[in-house]
C-alpha cells in the first residue's frame, strides 16, 4: 500500500471509530488527510469501498496472526491462549478497527451484515479449535459455540477495560493472565 493510500486508510479508520461511518464524510477524510477528492477517488471509488477495505484488511490481519501462531501448537488450550493474547494485542494496537467492527454488527444493513459475517466466521474458527480440544479430551465437554463466543467476548470486554483505563497503558501480560486464570484454565479437562 503506498503512502497516500495508507494515510487515507488510517485517517478513515480513526474518523469512522470516533464519529461513526454515517457521520464521516468524504470531505472530512480528504481535509484531514490533506489530499484532493480526486486523489482519494484514485485509490478508493467510494467511502463504502474504504470501509470494506478497512474491515477486510483488519480481519485478514487478525486471522493470519492466529493461523500462524496456532499452527505451531498441538494443544487446544494453548491455541486458545494464543488467540486471546493476539486478540488483546490487536485491540491495543488497532483499537479503532475493533471499535468499528463491533459498532457495526448490530444493524441489518449490508455493512452490518458484512461485519457480522466476518465476526461469525472468526468465532467459527475459534469453535473448530474448541471442538478439536473436546474431541482430544483436552477441554471439558460443553457447547463449543458458547465457549467460542465467550472467547471472542474477551475482545469486547478488553475494549471496555481499555476505555475505562484510557489514560493508562494497558498491561497486556496482566490482562492476559487474568483472562487465562478466570476462563481458559477452567476449560481444562
Amino acid at each position: 500500500m503506498n503512502k497516500t493510500k495508507r494515510k487515507i486508510f488510517e485517517t478513515s479508520m480513526k474518523l469512522f471509530a470516533e464519529k461513526g461511518y454515517d457521520a464521516t464524510s468524504i470531505e472530512e477524510i480528504t481535509a484531514t488527510v490533506g489530499v484532493a477528492k480526486g486523489t482519494l477517488y484514485y485509490h478508493f471509488s467510494s467511502k463504502e469501498e474504504i470501509f470494506n477495505f478497512l474491515i477486510e484488511e483488519g480481519v485478514k490481519l487478525l486471522k493470519n496472526s492466529i493461523a500462524i501462531k496456532t499452527a505451531k501448537l498441538d494443544n487446544s488450550l494453548d491455541k486458545l491462549r494464543a488467540i486471546i493474547l493476539i486478540q488483546i494485542k490487536i485491540l491495543v494496537k488497532y483499537e479503532n478497527f475493533v471499535t468499528i467492527i463491533l459498532s457495526q454488527i448490530w444493524g441489518t444493513d449490508p455493512r452490518s451484515q458484512m461485519c457480522k459475517s466476518y465476526v461469525f466466521d472468526y468465532i467459527q474458527m475459534i469453535e473448530e479449535i474448541v471442538k478439536e480440544g473436546i474431541k482430544k479430551d483436552e477441554i471439558v465437554e460443553g457447547d463449543s459455540n458458547v465457549i467460542a463466543s465467550g472467547i471472542f467476548g474477551f475482545t469486547c470486554s478488553s475494549l471496555i477495560y481499555k476505555m475505562r483505563h484510557h489514560n493508562e497503558e494497558i498491561d497486556v501480560p496482566t490482562l492476559y493472565r487474568e483472562i487465562d486464570k478466570t476462563f481458559i484454565k477452567k476449560l481444562k479437562k
